[in-house]
């Protein structure tokens, strides 16, 4: 008996997710009969957390649907800004993010890193915290019990803070976060802290902000001007994304 497939027309922003041997604009994968289209959209390569619209035959339908044999399906990528299943938006980065971790803390942006988990305590912490997981490892968002969760494109901090503002809209309330720990950023009075400082610190500056969690000190030294302007451009892209109706924000399509 001859063979029938089941076409997918991936868009071109979520090609570089599939195999190399199956990146182009249509993969035909085998038509079995049971196999919802959310499961064979995933054993193509593409993980479901990236996919927005499924559009077969001029209808939009969803993961749980069932192809007919030689139906022809256009997979979408995930409109931006996306709307996410938890409110207020807070993130969960992998250990291999700790560079971004930093940044989106240094925006205000609620962002939990750790450098030690494995990949099931992060799915854990994910569902548990009601968090975004972002990640570079695909097979994290393979999973199916992973609530939300992200592929972070670029190799570089710059790009990677695009694509997250670019993709969440998250509101931004910079110097307000700890970079090391996430906890929340307060002024402090010189006087308060003047004995942990050191004397050309204690002559040069006079303002101070405190973390409240592990009591870290902030201040505008040598690294503030390059850091104001990673705030300043981070602004501009942000402004440039936000949606016109917050209300109206797009979802991605739910798991299977």
């Amino acid at each position: 008996m001859d063979r029938v497939d089941v076409r997918l027309r991936f868009a071109a922003e979520l090609r570089f997710l599939l195999p190399a041997r199956r990146r182009r604009a249509e993969v035909a994968v085998a038509h079995d009969g049971t196999s919802t289209l959310g499961h064979l959209v995933e054993s193509a390569g593409v993980p479901l957390p990236e996919v927005g619209r499924l559009d077969v035959g001029g209808r939009t339908v969803g993961p749980a649907y069932r192809p007919h044999p030689g139906e022809a399906v256009e997979v979408s990528a995930v409109e931006r800004p996306q709307q996410v299943p938890y409110t207020p938006l807070r993130f969960l980065l992998d250990v291999h993010l700790g560079t971004l971790a930093r940044r989106l803390r240094l925006l205000g942006v609620d962002t939990a890193y750790h450098n030690d988990r494995d990949d099931d305590a992060l799915v854990a912490e994910a569902n548990a915290d009601r968090r975004v997981l972002l990640t570079q490892d695909r097979g994290l968002l393979h999973r199916r019990s992973l609530r939300a969760g992200a592929y972070v494109r670029g190799s570089r901090p710059d790009d990677q803070i695009r694509d997250v503002i670019e993709r969440f809209a998250p509101p931004l309330a910079p110097w307000t976060r700890c970079t090391a720990c996430n906890g929340p950023v307060v002024a402090v009075g010189k006087d308060a802290i003047a004995d942990r400082l050191e004397p050309g610190t204690r002559a040069r500056y006079d303002t101070f902000k405190i973390c409240r969690s592990c009591g870290r000190l902030y201040w505008p030294g040598a690294h503030h001007e390059r850091l104001a302007g990673i705030v300043a451009e981070a602004r501009e892209i942000a402004s440039a994304a936000a949606p016109t109706d917050p209300a109206a924000r797009p979802r991605a399509a739910d798991r299977r």
